[in-house]
């Protein structure tokens, strides 16, 4: 299938090589299946890459950003010029996701996929804006459909031009972005949109319930097709949210896993999984969102995350902390001894 220009052919994963996985780690010198789901990330990683002995060396972070017209309805407690001051500060190295990405040794790359103004002196900025933010969806579709196939092609595109990458994550930054991500996951779960709104970045009871109406009014307007992923993302979805569907296209294409954040980057998950659905086995949840809506997207994509800390940050931040837990599964799988190797006795 194409997206834009681009082809678009991902494998499913090598659900077979589980059993010879499994064999190696029942070998190692520890009762069996005694590291629970260390175990089962191993096995997943090196169904997605195809090597029996997986190495995650080269980490990328893509963190996107974009702004969103459904803030119009007054959706979020703060205003979009967080946005394109958010973005300066990942450039500057001083929020939440470069600390914690410096931590595991993984690189960020920031992107403007529809931020509402330019940004300039942003030395290292990769610059993919589709248009200056957003449409109101509340009123018609968030964006055109050739617009909505851009967005995907960008961030495939940004994944195919990495000269290394063994681990991928998924970033977002975009004042009023859990907004879109509510809508999707209502429309695609069944869900009612009271069920999978959150106060995102903190609005009170007012703000919440212009907030649910908006999504309401969105569904209503536009009625998206729950099961094309391209046409929720042109009628309520968001560019980065375009953007990060396509960086997991492009993480299937490029058989690497990627490592999914919380509840935008979920959404756009769903997005690509819609678009092709082979793309799932090479998902890896992060970590559990406060936000409601996403245990429904979570399990709408059949998946459990790997941490529950009582995040709701975004920018890739649950990415980067479960990056090095499998790594973690991976360095067990490559690096512990056997009970033969060892000279330990295995049972009686």
């Amino acid at each position: 299938m194409k997206i834009g220009n681009t082809e678009v052919n991902i494998e499913e994963i090598d659900t077979a090589s589980y059993s010879k996985t499994q064999k190696r780690l029942d070998s190692l010198t520890k009762p069996v299946g005694s590291l629970g789901r260390l175990e089962d990330l191993a096995k997943e990683v090196v169904a997605i890459t195809g090597k029996e002995r997986p190495s995650l060396k080269h980490k990328v972070i893509f963190t996107m950003a974009g702004d969103h017209g459904i803030c119009d309805e007054g959706v979020s407690a703060f205003p979009k010029e967080v946005t394109p001051q958010m973005v300066m500060n990942f450039i500057q190295g001083g929020a939440a996701i470069n600390v914690l990405a410096k931590h595991v040794g993984a690189k960020v790359v920031v992107v403007d996929m529809g931020v509402a103004s330019d940004i300039k002196n942003a030395p290292g900025l990769v610059i993919r804006k589709i248009a200056y933010g957003t449409k109101n969806f509340a009123k018609g579709p968030a964006m055109s459909r050739e617009e909505a196939e851009k967005s995907v092609e960008a961030g495939i595109k940004l994944v195919m031009e990495l000269p290394e990458v063994d681990i991928l994550g998924t970033g977002d930054m975009g004042i009023g972005n859990t907004t879109p991500s509510a809508a999707i996951t209502a429309v695609v779960t069944g869900k009612s949109v009271e069920e999978v709104t959150g106060r995102g970045t903190g609005v009170d009871d007012a703000g919440l319930k212009k907030k649910v109406a908006a999504i309401k009014k969105g569904i209503e307007v536009n009625r998206p097709d729950a099961k094309n992923g391209l046409d929720l993302l042109s009628k309520i979805g968001g560019f980065e949210i375009g953007g990060l569907a396509g960086v997991i296209l492009g993480a299937g294409m490029r058989k690497v896993p990627v490592v999914v954040d919380g509840f935008i980057s979920t959404a756009a998950a769903i997005i690509a999984v819609n678009i092709e659905p082979k793309v799932k086995g090479y998902i890896i949840p992060s970590h559990m969102s406060v936000e409601g809506g996403h245990k429904y997207a979570l399990a709408y994509l059949g998946k459990k995350a790997i941490i529950d800390f009582d995040m709701r940050l975004g920018e890739g931040t649950g990415a980067a902390l479960t990056m090095n837990i499998i790594e973690a599964g991976c360095k067990i799988l490559n690096e512990m001894a056997t009970f033969e190797n060892a000279g330990v006795t295995n049972k009686e």
